[in-house]
Formats: structure tokens, sequence, C-alpha cells
């Protein structure tokens, strides 16, 4: 979805809402997880004092296989971002403090996609104190016991 903010950087206190889906289709081939459903973007832009801001909230469900135990189930995750938008930038500014709005255009389901991508864990776990599998008969250690020599 690419949003044109013209209007937002030319009149102070401007604010301009959004609200919309990325289906879960088209995000199987270039993310490799399985989103479970939509990814739902809400959020708004606004000028205050000249400097326009977003700020944006992503929901949405994956299934997953825990790294540990290797359960299959669904979790669901929530983030907030905030950037700063920019028309342009100055020849001493710093690229990644920025978005910048061409033409004072920018691709929300780009920025909301690359956002939620970094934030996701590295390490996909159905419990933070998931015990995982015995390493000598795989037994799942979040349900029982073994009797295996621990080395």
């Amino acid at each position: 979805m690419t949003a044109d903010l013209r209007q937002v950087f030319n009149i102070v206190g401007e604010r301009r809402e959004f609200a919309f889906e990325i289906p879960a289709a088209e995000l199987k081939q270039p993310c490799g997880y399985d989103f479970a459903e939509a990814v739902v973007v809400a959020g708004c832009f606004y000028n205050r004092a000249d400097v326009v801001h977003m700020n944006y909230s992503v929901k949405f469900t994956l299934n997953i296989v825990c790294d540990r135990c290797l359960k299959e189930l669904k979790r669901d995750f929530f983030y907030e971002f905030e950037h700063v938008i920019v028309s342009a930038l100055s020849s001493d500014s710093d690229e990644s403090e920025f978005i910048v709005a061409e033409n004072y255009r920018v691709d929300i389901s780009e920025i909301a996609l690359s956002d939620l991508l970094l934030e996701l864990p590295t390490k996909l776990l159905c419990s933070d104190d998931c015990k995982g599998l015995c390493p000598v008969c795989g037994c799942d250690l979040n349900e029982s016991e073994c009797n295996c020599q621990k080395y």
C-alpha cells in the first residue's frame, strides 16, 4: 500500500490514519515464515512542528515449530513501530535514521514487512522455559523425565 504524504508534509498538525491487511499468501514466499492469517497493519502519519512521523502497529499469527521440542503451535505477535519520514536527506544525515518519501510517497507495506521481519526472534519457542528434547533418547523433557545418563 502506497501513501501520498504531500498534504501531511505541507500542513503542520495534519494527520492521516491508515489500516490494511497484508494477505498471508503474499508473505509465504519472501519471508520464509508460515503466517496463519493476514498481517493487520494500522497506524498514522502526522506532522508535528514540520517533522512528519509514522506510528503504527502490526498484529499477526504464525504457525511455528518450537526450536527446542519440535512442538507445532500457533503464536500471536504484536509489535509497535515509529519512524521519521523526510522528503530528502541532507548531506550530513544518517540514512538509517529516516525513511525517505520520494515524491512524497512511501510504501507502507514494504516498511511494515521490513520492520516485522527484523523484530521477529531468531529462535521460536513454545515457551520461555521449554526444556527441549533429550539428546540421547529424544524424549520431550517438558512432558516427562527420562532415565538417560546426562553427560
